[in-house]
């Protein structure tokens, strides 16, 4: 449900780590798109990565459908909030990630279309999928911080009260999601400190209706080394792990919004009442199909090495081809069919 990125976790594998091996090497002389080649920043030793498929799976995770809805009706309409002060290259970049999903931006593979796959092989108990299909319908911008540099939770909710009683987004209960991003002199509640986003939906109580809808800050000011990694490191990391990669839009705070987005929105989309699909028995804590694969980005991936990801000709790294020629770096998802975290830049 929220997105933070595990590094803690990891931290005691990383005097493990060794240099790129052989085999890493042959990989990539193998998999290119266009003049970028995939990279390994560090790679573990191959008894951390050599049990599995892909890090992540298990038959121990139990990922089961709870009867709930799925985002199935199409297209998927985002209706976009602006919480303060954005740039206008900031909002570009965010803009041309999401008119990514839909296969008509006809990106080169691995595209932002083809991770976006694996999220509509999640059906309802109807057999209704999550739609393919997804636009920004309407976009808002609230430059006044009406509510202040520091929100929680609920005043969230109240942000999307106001955008949808003043009028210019409407209630759009069949197709319509709300994503509030927040610019980075905004503080939120956790932010930073337990999530890098979140997702839910309204209350009626709040907004007059039950709208599903995410959130997620720009941490570029705040904790880059939290939410924007790998594009920045945190320094008990420094000395033994791998260096900071450099960010394929050359924005840390709003490349590593990208995938935190890309997290959320996937988790809405395929339980977006917290009522479908989740693993654990706790709905107000659910472990969803981003969560199962937090900080992986490539084959390999695991113990706190992100995978195999590609290098452009600048030393950016991606992983995922987007609309406009852009270029993203994406958390990987759990698929229902392989029972395993996956992306479609996998090497194997």
């Amino acid at each position: 449900m929220s997105s933070l990125r595990p590094l803690l976790a990891f931290s005691f594998l990383l005097i493990l780590y060794t240099d790129i091996v052989a085999a890493a090497s042959s990989s990539s002389s193998k998999f290119r798109s266009g003049s970028a080649t995939v990279h390994n920043p560090k790679l573990p030793p191959p008894s951390l990565s050599s049990s599995k498929r892909f890090e992540g799976s298990s038959n121990l995770v139990n990922l089961r459908y709870h009867m709930g809805p799925v985002l199935s009706s199409s297209p998927i309409n985002i209706y976009l909030i602006w919480y303060g002060k954005w740039a206008l290259p900031e909002q570009n970049l965010i803009k041309d990630f999401l008119l990514s999903f839909s296969v008509a931006a006809a990106a080169p593979s691995p595209s932002v279309a083809e991770w976006w796959r694996t999220v509509t092989l999640y059906n309802d108990q109807t057999g209704a999928n999550v739609s393919r299909s997804i636009i920004i319908a309407g976009e808002y911008s609230d430059l006044r911080y009406s509510l202040g540099t520091q929100l929680t939770r609920l005043s969230i909710q109240q942000v999307i009260a106001s955008a949808v009683r003043s009028a210019p987004l409407p209630v759009d209960h069949r197709n319509g999601i709300y994503l509030i991003l927040t610019s980075g002199d905004v503080i939120v509640q956790d932010f930073c400190r337990a999530v890098c986003g979140f997702h839910y939906f309204t209350f009626p109580s709040m907004v007059g209706y039950t709208l599903p809808y995410a959130w997620v800050g720009n941490s570029g000011q705040q904790c880059p080394e939290v939410c924007a990694y790998p594009f920045a490191i945190p320094g008990y990391m420094g000395g033994g792990g791998p260096a900071a990669l450099s960010p394929p839009n050359g924005d840390i705070g709003v490349d590593g919004m990208i995938s935190v987005i890309g997290h959320e929105l996937a988790e809405l989309s395929s339980n977006p009442l917290v009522n479908a699909w989740y693993a654990g028995e706790d709905p107000t804590a659910p472990t969803e199909i981003g969560d199962l694969c937090e900080g992986l980005y490539g084959s390999g991936g695991g113990g706190g090495y992100i995978g195999a990801v590609m290098k452009d000709g600048e030393g950016r790294s991606f992983n995922l081809n987007g609309g406009n020629g852009r270029r993203f770096l994406v958390q990987w998802l759990w698929s229902p069919v392989l029972k395993a975290c996956t992306g479609p830049n996998a090497l194997d």
